[in-house]
């Protein structure tokens, strides 16, 4: 689920999902106060733009919070680890929000009956960088400060430093795979940023 405002944010997913045989994937869109950014290297318009998608606009998309109390709602107790790779804002609506349709209990309640552990790219804990704003931090430091002070289950953190040190992209750019969503992003994203010359640090990998 995006946690971010970008216009083609909900139809790139749609793309991916659809490229991987699971366009019924539901996909949700943070509503309200939220970062609103564009990628400037261009990874969510050029996949719009050339694989088949349903999902046209984040307003066709499910509302990121109602969609999380769904799901979790509907699954059994302690069984879901959430993997953030993102803006914090989304877990922290999550924590702040009222019983509804979907269940009785309050959203902090809710995360404590059925989640086990979040899984957390954010934040970086090698002294060796000094003083760091990492990026999935600052952006909604408010939600950030809240899910990290208020959050019920265990974190683990996949830091800036781990994810930095390891490069994904360049093997299926240069490869012969053709139609490939993926191999495009990485052939026709990564040059249009220097600092991805030997391919992209792969922070939400290593999260995931």
């Amino acid at each position: 689920m995006a946690s971010n405002k970008s216009k083609y944010i909900a139809a790139t997913l749609d793309v991916m999902n659809t490229y991987y045989n699971r366009p019924n994937l539901p996909i949700g869109v943070v509503r309200g106060e939220a970062v609103d950014m564009e990628a400037p290297q261009k990874w969510d318009s050029l996949l719009v733009a050339d694989y088949p998608h349903d999902i046209k606009n984040n307003e066709e998309a499910n509302d990121a919070l109602k969609l999380y109390r769904k799901i979790l709602a509907a699954q059994p107790d302690k069984s879901v680890t959430i993997v953030t790779v993102g803006f914090l804002t989304n877990m922290a609506n999550l924590l702040e929000s009222k019983p509804d349709e979907y269940s009785n209990l309050s959203g902090r309640d809710l995360v404590i009956k059925k989640v086990k552990n979040l899984v957390c790219m954010a934040a970086c804990f090698n002294n060796e960088m000094g003083t760091f704003k990492e990026f999935n931090v600052v952006k909604d430091a408010i939600a950030s400060k809240k899910v990290f002070d208020e959050w019920p289950t265990s974190i683990l953190f996949s830091g800036f430093e781990i994810g930095v040190k390891i490069y994904t992209g360049l093997p299926i750019a240069n490869s012969s795979l053709t139609h490939s969503p993926v191999k495009d992003v990485f052939k026709r994203s990564s040059p249009l940023d220097p600092n991805d010359r030997n391919g992209r640090n792969s922070w939400d990998e290593t999260a995931v």
